[in-house]
């Protein structure tokens, strides 16, 4: 009772063994240091939980769309509270865009999640919110950074969901993570415009495919968004939505190894148009690219409006996974290389082949410095 808000979060987080690995997104000191205790309250959040059978494939890897989903969950719970902060119209902070999340090691059933979220840039309408998720194995306690993911929110009124309120500033301790934020905030802008454009693609299903063809291995699920699934709002949680699409991922890699796939990580995921709650949502996913142990999917998600108000189908969301192979061990497997036939198939894999490669120059990069060291 004697403790400030902002002195219980620290404390907080000394006690679960974090507070040495949950520093900023460039590598240096906690942000919430130099921070007010009312700041560092409303913009640091760190909740956990063991995982459960229920969470995991039938090798005991927990599923990336569980984890996505806790991510989720984290910076909706960060970002409501700040978008809230100040007297005004109260909202609730709906998700917009997740930046490439890697998967850097695997979570399996008895571990505990420590997920902590950070807020660490704010625009007029957007709030960044980064993301870190340690695991803890509480018979050893051992712990290994197994996430790091950015999500940016907008904040929308309870009383008119298509009304975007202003987000309150926050404080920056130093001037130049204002200015790398405000770059960061421009290219997603750029790049969920781009994205946007190229969202007319349909899947249709393919009869008597050959083997390790994309016909092979698409496949779609359909869901009734309930209640459960929703926001205040009567929207789709963000984190329902990629828990779901990660779902179908895994069955295109399994249709395609017929082994023990995991996620890799996940291409940045753009989430284009609200889904309401009484809509119908099918949850597309093909093959698009693979490199010799990896593969690509992409997965997309259409709306059907069926309560209070007809409409048409419409693209809400979309994504690329990557997953690898896994042996009975845990070892990488060799993957199958995609048979593709068609002219938009061959475009796909190497458009597929591109973002493969960009991202495994930029991997080369960030490692540059640990090996000089």
């Amino acid at each position: 009772p004697t403790l400030g808000k902002g002195a219980w979060v620290k404390w907080e987080l000394s006690h679960l063994g974090a507070l040495t690995s949950v520093t900023n997104w460039y590598g240096a000191r906690p942000l919430w240091a130099s921070l007010t205790p009312l700041v560092k309250y409303l913009s640091f959040l760190i909740h956990c939980r063991i995982m459960r059978p229920d969470d995991a494939n039938i090798a005991g890897n927990v599923h990336g769309g569980t984890i996505l989903k806790m991510i989720e969950e984290a910076g909706a719970i960060i970002s409501t509270r700040h978008c809230n902060s100040q007297s005004g119209e109260p909202c609730v902070a709906a998700l917009a865009r997740v930046e490439r999340t890697d998967f850097l090691s695997p979570m399996c059933i008895g571990d505990v999640a420590n997920v902590s979220a950070e807020i660490t840039y704010t625009s007029k309408h957007s709030v960044e919110v980064q993301v870190n998720v340690l695991s803890e194995n509480i018979l050893t306690g051992a712990k290994r950074m197994t996430n790091r993911a950015t999500l940016w929110y907008v904040p929308l009124s309870l009383k008119n969901v298509d009304k975007v309120l202003e987000v309150p500033p926050i404080q920056y301790a130093w001037k130049e993570l204002e200015e790398e934020g405000r770059k960061r905030y421009e290219e997603q802008k750029l790049e969920r415009l781009v994205t946007k454009e190229r969202n007319g693609d349909i899947i249709f299903p393919v009869i008597n495919p050959e083997p390790y063809t994309v016909g092979c291995s698409q496949s779609s699920l359909i869901h009734l968004v309930g209640p459960s699934d929703c926001t205040l709002h009567g929207f789709v949680h963000g984190g329902v939505t990629m828990k779901l699409m990660d779902e179908v991922a895994g069955i295109v890699a399994a249709r395609h190894c017929k082994t023990n796939v995991v996620t890799a990580s996940v291409d940045a995921i753009n989430f284009h148009e609200k889904i309401k709650k009484g809509c119908v949502i099918t949850i597309s996913g093909r093959m698009t690219f693979t490199s010799n142990k990896s593969m690509e999917i992409e997965v997309f998600v259409d709306a059907d409006p069926f309560v209070d108000e007809p409409k048409e189908r419409y693209r809400a969301v979309s994504a690329f996974f990557t997953y690898v192979s896994l042996s009975k061990e845990g070892k990488p497997l060799p993957v199958p290389q995609l048979v593709v036939e068609s002219e938009d198939e061959k475009r796909r894999f190497e458009d597929g082949k591109g973002r493969y490669l960009q991202t495994k120059a930029k991997r080369q990069v960030q490692m540059q410095p640990l090996t000089q060291q």
